[in-house]
Parts: C-alpha cells; structure tokens; sequence
C-alpha cells in the first residue's frame, strides 16, 4: 500500500475541481483573523497567496530574503503567460491547453492538477487585467497572443519581454494593500532556516534575519513554501544568484517526499557561456522563437572559420545554412517544446557544427532576417508603398520586431556587444526550471500535515518538462485560484486552536539546531571558500546530471558528488561573523543543501532507466536520437523519503499516474 494519498476527487474530470470546491469545509469571515499563516516565498505564487488570504481576512506572515517582494526572481520571466482564452479563434479550449500540457510534459504529470490548471488560467488573465498588468495589445485595443513551443495555437499573453515583471507588480501592489491594512506582516530580507513540527503539524518556522544575523522563531497554524525551483545546484543557470532549494529542502528533511527531483527544464535560447569564471547565465525569451529561426551551416568548415572570426554568419548563403529544427520537425519546426529543441542544439554542436568561440564550441544561431524582411513587405503594402527597396522594408519589418521585442534585443546587445537586427543572436541550452519539486496532494499539501507548497517548489503540474509560459500560468494559478480553497479546508479544524506559542520544545530544538550550524560554518577552520565547493558540485552536475545521462555517468556523479559533501564540511571557509550581514553565511547554507540535493537527483536519475522530457537517458534513446520512454514500468511519480545524511538510504515512494481521459502515446511534434 502506497504512503502516498494523492486526494484527486472522484468523478469526470471536467468536474473534479468544481465538486472539490463545492464540498470543501470553509473557515467563516468573523473567523480567519484567529488563524495565522506564514508565507515562505514572495514570488508570483507566494506573492498571489499572501495577498489573497489576507483579502480573506487572514493573518498572513511573508517572508522573502530579498529587500523587497518586487526583487523575487519571477521578475526575470520574459516572454509571457498560457491560458486557454481562445482570443485567437484558432481552436483553443480548456481541452486543448490540458493535452498540450500533459503531451509536452511527456506523459508524466497528474491528469486532475494539470486539468485544474487549465481550467483556471483564463480567470488569472482577468485577475490581471483588472490589476493593471499591461499586457500587449492589437490594433484594435484586444489582449494580444503569442505562440510558444509545444503547441499549435496562440494562447500565451504577454506585456513586451518583461511578462514576470508586470505580473510581479500586479501581485505586490495586492499584496501592498493589505500590508498597509495590517493583514500582512512582511519579513524582508529574512531567510526561513528551519521548519517546526507540534503533534505532528508545521506550526511555524525558524527564520534568520539576514541584516542583523538574529534568529527568530514565528509561529502559525499553517505553513505555505512557495520559494520556487533548484536550477542553481548547477552553479551556471538562468536564475537569480541568490535562488536556492533550502526552504524545501528543509521541509524535506522533516517529512516531505521530494517527487522526481532528476526532472530539470534545459531552455534552449540561453547566451552560451563565455567564460570561466562567469557566475550567471542570460536567458533570451522563448518567445523569440516565434519570430526567430535556428540554424548552423550546412559545412563544417563553415563554422569553424565562423569560431575562428574568419566568417560572419551572415555572410553565409541561406543554401549553405542547417535550420535543423524545421529539417527535424516540420510541424512544429522552430516552436518545438523546450527539451527537444535543446537536445538538437547539442547533437549539431557535439558534430562539430557550433558556432561560439567558448572552451566547447557550442553555441547555434537565432536569426532574425527572415521575420524582419517578411514583416517589413507586409507593411509596406499595409502602407500602400509600390516597388519598396529593401531598405525600405528592412527599416519597416526592424520597426515591427522592436515593438514586439525592443527590449529584450536591448539586452541581447547590451551583453554581447552585437546587433542581433543585423547578426544572428548566438544561443545554446541551459538549466532554467525544475520541474521536479515537494510532492503534493491535490490541495497541494505535501506528506507534513499543514504545510502546503506551490508554484515551482512543488512538483505538481509540468511532468517531465514545462512548455514556455506555464510558469507564470502555475504560479498565478496555485496562489490567486487554488490554495486559498484548499487551506481553508485544513484550517477549518484550527479556530479553536488559538495562538501558536513558541516557547516549547519543538521551537527550542529547531533554533539550537540552526545556532549549532552558524557556530559550525563560522570556525570551522577550513580553506576553501563556499563557492569552490558549489562550482565543483556544478561541474559534475552539468556534465553527469545535464542533458544527456548514462549510468556510468550518473554512478560517478553520485560518488563524486557525496565526496565533495565529504569536503565540504571539513574544509569549507566562512569569513565574517553573526552580527550582521553575512553572505557567505547565508550561501554555506545554501550550497550545503544543494549537495545533498545533487546527489538526490543523480541516484533518481539512475533509478529512472527510460528518457523522458528533460531526463533524457542516452542509454534509452530511439535511432532517430528522441526520447524513449517506458510506460509499462515507469509511468509514475518517483517520490522520495528522507532518511538522514546517507543520501543514497532515501527510500522511494511510488505515486502511479493514471489516464483517464487522454491517449498516451509517443509524444511526436514531427
């Protein structure tokens, strides 16, 4: 019998939400001001939840180890957010957005969460809308849609290449309002150190105050994790230096199952990397694939020359150019979901077609020329000029895609010192989301009774790989839509309860814990700094654990890994002291979990012998070089269970995925 009770409601699919809600015990008006919740994370999805339980009349504690909400990194989400509006009357539909999810997720997410999900991004748009977000609009004033990868339609809302940021906005404004009633007390810069467990439930947590190094105990009857994904064990990523896995990591090691943490979203339109010593990546909207085509040449020498400066791509005839996802995919040619994309990025570069001067030569074209002369012709007949010169049109289709992607372009030069309106902006694969993440039921509680998680810190809606703009779709969804029914059932249990205290031993062990460790990392006598380590971890992830795995590869990586563990803790450096910033401090927290969640995601990664999504086994891989599942074995989430500090002791918990309601088959975007 599994330990696993995933909660999914009975009846048609179509209904399960609706019924659920329907016969879920509420927590009367006159009643939320004597339950406290904390909300760890101030994201979209922390953002969105802090702000509508406290409109509920909650008592609502945030906690974000930014300055401010406004810094969190769903900021730096670009192109844009999925729902299933049908603007376009292109044939979307719940339906639709459902099947595309469950398909790009390549057969390994819930069907139930990812109907939910569905079936409320099209109230998350009018919740934005009446916010304020500017999202981008047509001539005649109407929402305008983007396409994104994986799907045939357009349902992806966008505001510009600055989509994460506008939303972030709409969710703080709401969440500004109710600090300034009083329902939210907002706890920036403080970091969530520790979870506390009374009887059994999360009641509260310990948090370190990251300005004046004092630890602090806050009690609650429930606790939301909502501080999103784990990219950053790869050192090298496409997010925000300071994104960790600690808060989940935490609970994990309290309780909580960690579901399918070898689940990794690669994002194919990252800058490569330049250097050694660079400490961040830079993501380039997936949106950009709508108008840009991906190609390296045809002739091996030509790239060569291209690395060595002896050729400019576009002096390259468009004969001698390889749009290898339109030669591969014509379907869906350069809009295929993100991990097929990737992969065919890295077997062009690993025959030796990468165009980037770097230390592994990989690096392909995102080229803009096609669009730019396309739509240029199109305004010039829109504009009634007869016999255009192609100046004419270049200097019109250049005016359309800067009103579509001004910025992001901006930036791209701003980096990179090249005009991508005339040179192809150079691009290649890197670690950007994890779909893995805390297991959750389907009121998105995780094993710990209490404590509930969403957005990216859970595992529950993307399967093995996220399709483009369903980030902010998960985020928005679990905040505004979701959790705020769903606790409200747990918490019905709690009005009598009254205040937490905080002076018992649960909250007395959990803080001696947390000092017992500050002491630790501050005299322990060691000769390496904390970076040394996680750059080492990020090595052996990358090349192990990244987007091509073997066994032989992945046996390696978690003995390796496991001594770099063994290192880290006898000659770790941490300069500084307690009484003040610290953020060295702050990282050897961080970086200590990541080890041990690294070498989590390698032994799942063998476990799972099958490729699919974002796991991609070499050893489990079609002729043609795609992924090659195994439904008869694997079709189910790998939840693990923590044991202590002998990673490799995690026991598995298996939650089987059932289809009701679609066909699985071989995903194809062929």
């Amino acid at each position: 019998m599994s330990k696993l009770d995933s909660k999914i409601p009975a009846g048609p699919l179509k209904d399960k939400w609706k019924n659920h809600k329907d016969h879920m015990n509420l927590v009367a008006p006159n009643n939320r001001d004597k339950i406290d919740i904390i909300v760890v994370g101030t994201g979209l999805a922390g953002g969105s939840a802090a702000a509508t339980l406290a409109e509920q009349g909650y008592n609502v504690k945030a906690f974000c180890y930014q300055d401010s909400p406004r810094r969190a990194h769903s900021i730096a989400a670009q192109g844009g957010i999925n729902a299933a509006k049908n603007y376009q009357g292109d044939g979307d539909s719940t339906y639709r957005l459902f099947y595309d999810t469950i398909k790009g997720g390549d057969y390994r997410a819930r069907e139930a969460n990812v109907y939910r999900l569905a079936e409320v991004s099209a109230n998350i748009i009018d919740q934005c809308v009446s916010q304020g977000v500017p999202f981008g609009r047509d001539y005649g004033g109407q929402l305008d849609n983007r396409s994104f990868g994986g799907v045939q339609v357009k349902r992806t809302f966008y505001a510009k290449g600055q989509t994460g940021q506008q939303l972030l906005l709409g969710a703080y404004s709401a969440m500004s309002r109710q600090i300034g009633k009083g329902r939210i007390k907002m706890y920036n810069r403080h970091e969530m150190m520790d979870l506390v467990i009374v009887d059994g439930k999360a009641r509260g947590i310990i948090a370190r105050n990251l300005v004046t190094g004092e630890i602090e105990r806050h009690s609650a009857h429930a606790v939301v994790i909502a501080s999103g994904g784990y990219g950053n064990v790869y050192f090298l990523s496409t997010n925000a230096m300071g994104s960790n896995v600690s808060a989940a990591w935490k609970i994990h090691k309290k309780g909580a199952y960690f579901a399918n943490p070898c689940y990794v979203q690669i994002h194919p339109t990252c800058i490569p990397v330049h250097g050694t010593q660079q400490s961040k990546l830079t993501l380039m909207s997936e949106s950009l694939r709508n108008s840009g085509r991906i190609w390296v040449p045809k002739k091996i020498e030509d790239s060569v020359a291209i690395r060595e400066g002896k050729l400019r791509p576009e002096n390259i005839k468009e004969e001698d150019r390889d749009y290898y996802l339109e030669r591969r995919y014509p379907a869906f040619g350069n809009l295929v979901p993100r991990d097929v994309a990737s992969r065919a990025a890295k077997e062009r570069c690993d025959a030796g077609f990468g165009i980037e001067n770097n230390d592994t030569k990989e690096g392909v074209y995102l080229d803009f020329s096609t669009e730019i002369m396309k739509k240029g012709r199109e305004a010039a007949i829109e504009k009634h000029i007869h016999n255009p010169t192609d100046q004419q049109i270049y200097d019109l289709g250049k005016k359309w895609v800067e009103e579509k992607y001004g910025n992001l372009f901006v930036m791209y030069e701003k980096i990179t010192a090249d005009d991508p309106y005339k040179t192809p902006m150079k691009i290649y694969p890197a670690v950007h989301y994890t779909m893995g993440g805390v297991w959750v039921d389907y009121n998105l509680q995780s094993t710990i009774p209490g404590c509930f998680v969403i957005g990216e810190a859970n595992f529950s809606d993307h399967g093995a790989n996220r399709l483009g703009a369903s980030a902010l779709m998960q985020g928005l969804a679990d905040g505004y839509f979701v959790l705020p029914y769903t606790i409200a059932d747990y918490l019905s249990a709690d009005i009598r309860t009254g205040a937490i205290p905080t002076n018992t031993g649960a909250f007395d062990e959990a803080e001696k814990g947390i000092k017992e460790k500050v002491d630790f990392f501050l005299n322990n006598k060691g000769t390496h700094s904390v970076d040394h380590f996680h750059k080492q971890l990020g090595h052996i992830m990358w090349n192990k654990v990244g987007m091509g795995r073997t066994p032989e590869g992945l046996r390696e990586a978690i003995k390796e890994i496991e001594e770099v563990r063994n290192d880290f803790w006898k000659n770790v450096k941490v300069p500084g002291d307690n009484d003040g910033m610290n953020t060295e401090l702050e990282k050897a927290f961080r970086v200590a979990d990541f080890l041990e969640l690294g070498q989590l995601m390698a032994i799942d990664a063998l476990h799972r012998n099958e490729s699919c999504g974002g796991h991609f086994r070499e050893d489990h891989s079609t002729p043609d070089g795609e992924a090659e599942r195994d439904d008869v074995n694997y079709k189910y989430v790998a939840a693990w269970e923590y044991q202590g500090s002998n990673i490799n002791a995690e026991v598995l918990h298996k939650e089987e995925l059932i289809y009701e309601n679609i066909e699985v088959k071989t995903r194809s975007y062929k």
